[in-house]
C-alpha cells in the first residue's frame, strides 16, 4: 500500500505585519500583499469552478433549470460577492466581504 504524501502550506498572513504602520517592516508588507493576492486568486478560481457546474446544470436540466439549479445560482452569487480587482463598476456594497449566514 502506497501512501500519498501531502504538502502543508502556510496559508496564514505574516505574524509580524502591523496594519497601523505597514511600512515599518517592508518584507512583512510584501508577504502580506502576496497573501492577499493568493487568497483573491483562490476565491476567483472557486467562483470559476462553481460557474462551470452551473453551466452544466443549465444544459442538463433544460427548462427545469430554474428549480434544479437554484442552489448553484445562489452559491455562485455568494462566491462572486467581494472578489474581483475593483474595475467592474459594481456598487460599493457588493465589494464588501462575503457575508456568511
Amino acid at each position: 500500500m502506497v501512501r500519498k504524501k501531502t504538502v502543508e502550506f502556510d496559508e496564514s498572513p505574516p505574524d509580524d505585519f502591523d496594519p497601523a504602520n505597514p511600512y515599518k517592516d517592508p518584507v512583512a508588507m510584501l508577504e502580506y500583499r502576496d497573501h492577499l493576492v493568493r487568497e483573491k486568486w483562490i476565491d476567483i478560481e472557486t467562483a470559476k469552478i462553481i460557474r462551470e457546474k452551473l453551466k452544466w446544470c443549465y444544459r442538463i436540466e433544460g427548462v427545469n433549470h430554474l428549480q434544479k439549479c437554484k442552489h448553484l445560482v445562489q452559491q455562485y452569487l455568494d462566491s462572486t460577492r467581494g472578489i474581483g480587482w475593483g474595475k467592474d463598476h459594481r456598487p460599493h456594497d457588493l465589494h464588501g466581504p462575503k457575508v456568511s449566514e
